[in-house]
């Protein structure tokens, strides 16, 4: 069975996932709208992110950084200068591409390109009603850079000590020559990230414990391992503020692309920021009664990317009844829906009135509980199967007579009698 994105891209329009920005205006290139179960599925995600890297450990805090900053902040971090991408354009029909991604030729028009320079792929925006130098800002490239502006805070109101992290999840925006292949490469993303203050001495022993951090959530969110590789990344490709860059790269179904980075910063960016703005940004090492500027150990995690590999690493096709089947295994920690409740006849009120029961009871505990009673009983299953719902329930007539009720696995297909009391410890 083979994964292309013909069918992941279908699929997710199909069920609510994934739809086509600006979609009844013709579109706009490299935007993406979450729907129903898009929304809740990417919440998940998140959510187990932020549990594992913030709430079970003493030692990383949470920040929610403003999209807009002081332009300096980004000339100081070298956004400004350094933040692009090659760039060509055709002779002929005028189109433009990335020059790392394209031939001798235009794929267009076959024309010749013209010479690669470099673009920006910041978004400039101006704030206020004035449109001049001193107005200018630009949507955040990336969440980290809310993080170091804000390491003194931190430290000045909850006096960590070494080694802590400071976490961040986030929009980041970045003008991108050629968005390609649906949600891998978009204009308007959404990061995790945490940068790990440690001892300049440390930095290697971090390092290794975050790489074993990268391959924890890789398991707890149900990414494929078997398709996740890493590369670690040589002197002159890594950039300019690291010193070593372990890029995650996973099997998607274009091709072997960065998932994840891990990179170790070195001071740069604190070091950086305290020049530019004149603030003392060291650190008072209780244990040495020293200051030091710590280095930085960061763990970078696309949010959408990680949906992508996660949609692939999922998605299965079999046999079921003597019919094809499609259907998305999600483990029950991202799933958008935990399960799936129907009356096995829409039109016996009695059926209903014991299945919205069931139902709303079921929601009080579990919120992502769905109701479904469009079609037949097969094709609610099959519906259900391609959301990926790991159960679903049918009251009929012997759920009238001894509250029990057909509880069905979304893998095997196999089904089993279960009182409704028990269901909530069943599917939860």
């Amino acid at each position: 069975m083979s994964v292309t994105m013909e069918k992941l891209v279908s699929l997710c329009k199909r069920r609510g996932f994934i739809f086509p920005g600006s979609e009844i205006y013709g579109g706009l290139s490299g935007t993406w709208d979450w729907g129903p179960y898009g929304v809740e599925l990417k919440n998940n995600v998140r959510d187990l992110w932020w549990r594992m890297m913030v709430r079970e450990r003493a030692d990383v805090f949470g920040l929610d950084a403003a999209i807009l900053m002081n332009s300096r902040a980004w000339e100081a971090s070298g956004h400004v200068a350094g933040f692009s991408d090659p760039l060509v354009e055709c002779k002929k029909c005028k189109r433009r591409f990335r020059a790392d991604q394209i031939g001798e030729s235009c794929p267009e028009c076959g024309g010749a390109l013209g010479e690669a320079r470099q673009f920006n792929m910041m978004f400039k925006t101006n704030i206020g009603a004035s449109e001049d130098a001193a107005s200018i800002s630009y949507l955040r490239p990336e969440t980290a850079g809310g993080i170091f502006v804000n390491f003194k805070n931190v430290v000045d109101a909850l006096h960590p000590k070494l080694p802590f992290g400071i976490a961040q999840i986030g929009k980041a925006f970045r003008n991108e020559i050629a968005p390609r292949d649906f949600i891998f490469r978009v204009r308007e993303l959404e990061q995790m990230e945490v940068e790990y203050f440690v001892r300049p001495s440390e930095w290697k022993k971090y390092f290794d414990e975050w790489k074993n951090v990268v391959y924890r959530y890789i398991d707890a969110v149900g990414i494929e391992k078997g398709s996740v590789h890493e590369l670690d990344v040589p002197d002159g490709e890594r950039a300019h503020y690291s010193k070593r860059t372990i890029d995650f790269e996973f099997d998607f179904p274009f091709g072997r692309k960065e998932l994840y980075g891990l990179a170790y910063r070195t001071d740069f960016d604190l070091s950086a920021h305290a020049a530019a703005s004149s603030v003392d940004l060291s650190y008072l090492d209780p244990e040495t009664n020293e200051k030091i500027v710590p280095h930085v150990i960061e763990p970078s995690f696309g949010l959408d990317r990680t949906i992508l590999a996660l949609l692939a690493s999922a998605y299965r096709e079999d046999e079921m009844g003597g019919e094809t089947r499609t259907y998305l295994k999600f483990n029950k920690a991202v799933a958008p829906v935990k399960a799936a409740v129907f009356p096995l006849l829409k039109n016996k009120p009695d059926l209903v009135a014991k299945a919205r029961d069931v139902y709303s009871g079921l929601k009080r505990d579990i919120p992502q509980i769905a109701w479904d009673d469009n079609g037949n009983i097969g094709k609610r299953y099959r519906r259900q199967d391609e959301i990926g719902t790991p159960h679903c329930v049918t009251v009929d007539f012997q759920t009238l007579e001894d509250d029990t009720v057909t509880l069905r696995d979304r893998d095997s297909g196999q089904q089993e009698r279960v009182s409704v009391d028990d269901l909530a410890g069943r599917i939860g």
